[in-house]
């Protein structure tokens, strides 16, 4: 094969010692089976980085596992699936990612939209009050002026100014309330 990899899966005595849990075993069983994994890693993952990833855990998996392994010659295919799932976890992964953040965006941008329709209907709604109403409205709602403030600006007493501001309010509510229900319909 070239470059010093080697061509075969480790032997059977070496699978079998490192099952056993034999130490030197294990770090030649790792160490033999690394190129194997990696090169199916690289065949399989979406990205250079993804495979080196999917291999490192195939290793580990390895390392951690290899007394579960039933029989010797099952060794190359238990790797190969550990590290097919691993490839296929991280394309889930970066799709649900890349879901999550795209139905983000775009409740962001049905949200925005909404809010400059309901931001439009309430100006429009506003816009449709007697000037008189209007005025009180925006200077008390809108601007946030002491209702004393309002009521000496326009001209009138607090109870005169109370009760055009509860009228404009009631308007306001009332044609909202009617768009509302036209656009349910």
């Amino acid at each position: 094969m070239g470059r010093g990899v080697p061509s075969s899966w480790p032997a059977a005595d070496i699978v079998v010692a490192a099952q056993g849990g034999d130490e030197a075993s294990i770090g030649a069983l790792v160490s033999g089976a690394h190129p194997h994994v990696r090169r199916f890693a690289y065949s399989l993952c979406a990205s250079s980085q993804d495979a080196e990833d999917a291999a490192q855990e195939a290793m580990i998996v390895l390392y951690r596992k290899i007394g579960t392994l039933r029989a010797t010659g099952a060794l190359a295919s238990w790797m190969f699936r550990i590290v097919r799932n691993e490839c296929l976890r991280r394309v889930t992964d970066m799709a649900r990612r890349s879901e999550t953040s795209a139905e983000a965006c775009t409740a962001s941008a049905e949200d925005d939209v909404l809010a400059r329709l309901e931001i439009e209907r309430v100006a429009a709604a506003i816009a449709s009050l007697p000037a008189d109403q209007r005025r009180v409205l925006i200077m008390r709602d809108v601007q946030g002026l002491p209702g004393s403030m309002v009521a000496e600006s326009v001209g009138l007493s607090t109870a005169a100014m109370k009760s055009r501001l509860h009228r404009a309010r009631t308007t306001v509510r009332s044609e909202l309330d009617s768009w509302n229900e036209a656009a349910a319909e």
